[in-house]
């Protein structure tokens, strides 16, 4: 029997501490409070589950390309990061299973391609996996669905939420862990003392409880994604299906990198990865409709020519 299926946890020996966040209400993630820890951003979750998880003997494997700040916590912590490629539609890898990683993280909706892995395929993983599996969440909110429910039924699973996404708050750096009570007890050794801020706690719990101005935030910017894709694609850019705050677009006509240059030179940038299988696409994030207009029309011009 794995060890990650819900029964007595190697780390129920700690009381969770503080835990005190309108995250772990019901109607919000359908979880206790124990269920949470809260972190000065999706960042700080990360480097604490390196710490954690990973050393010289136990590696961290993900799926690539993916959130560039990965291999860098690996590099930190000294402990070899497996990367398995993503196929050309970034389906989940079927070797990502078999690396006996102790760390193994998925970033859903993946960062800088937008695309989505089911719950169903997060679960199978998190079944076949003898390590922990930590899903990224950071931009599930402009998605249909999410991971949150899974950790009822395994206990080697940790969801990362962050506010800077779906909140607009990525200056306050909130986020949280989303996680089985015994995990989370095991999380709570290893953060810093007092991470996150009185008045990003209070700013955080204000946010979460105005779940009108949130819904109504993320329609904004999901109609904006879908206005953004079609103007794109009649532009003759490939533009996937995205559930995030952004898209990936690329061009079979013109170089990524020149486009991406020639916008810099109008005062408007976007993101450009000179990595394998992104090197002639552009990640575009959602803006205003008046930003998405001027880069729209900037683009026009720029391919006219």
């Amino acid at each position: 029997m794995p060890w990650h299926r819900l029964h007595q946890s190697s780390f129920d020996d700690t009381p969770t501490q503080g835990q005190t966040c309108f995250a772990g209400r019901p109607e919000i993630n359908n979880v206790d409070p124990d269920y949470i820890m809260c972190c000065n951003g999706g960042d700080d979750l990360l480097t604490i589950a390196f710490r954690s998880f990973c050393d010289k003997k136990d590696s961290v494997a993900y799926p690539v390309p993916t959130y560039s700040l990965y291999p860098v916590l690996a590099s930190l912590q000294n402990c070899t990061a497996i990367e398995v490629p993503f196929d050309s539609e970034f389906n989940l890898p079927a070797k990502l299973a078999a690396t006996n990683a102790a760390l193994t993280i998925v970033c859903n909706p993946n960062a800088p391609s937008g695309s989505f892995i089911s719950a169903n395929e997060l679960a199978c993983l998190a079944d076949e996996l003898s390590g922990v599996l930590l899903i990224d969440e950071a931009y599930v909110d402009f998605a249909q669905a999410d991971c949150a429910a899974l950790v009822k039924d395994f206990d080697n699973l940790i969801i990362l939420r962050s506010m800077s996404k779906g909140y607009s708050l990525a200056g306050l750096r909130f986020g949280y862990a989303i996680a089985a009570p015994g995990l989370i007890a095991g999380l709570m050794k290893v953060k810093d003392s007092y991470n996150v801020a009185a008045v990003a706690i209070t700013a955080a719990a204000a946010a979460i409880r105005d779940r009108k101005y949130f819904k109504e935030n993320i329609e904004k910017v999901n109609k904006e994604r879908k206005r953004l894709t079609e103007k794109l694609r009649a532009l003759g850019f490939t533009v996937p299906k995205s559930y995030a705050n952004f898209v990936l677009a690329g061009s079979k006509s013109y170089k990524a990198k020149w486009i991406y240059k020639k916008l810099v030179q109008r005062n408007i940038y976007i993101r450009y990865f000179d990595w394998p299988g992104l090197d002639n696409k552009l990640r575009i994030t959602v803006g205003t409709a008046e930003q998405n207009n001027r880069l729209l029309y900037a683009l026009e011009k720029i391919l006219s020519k």
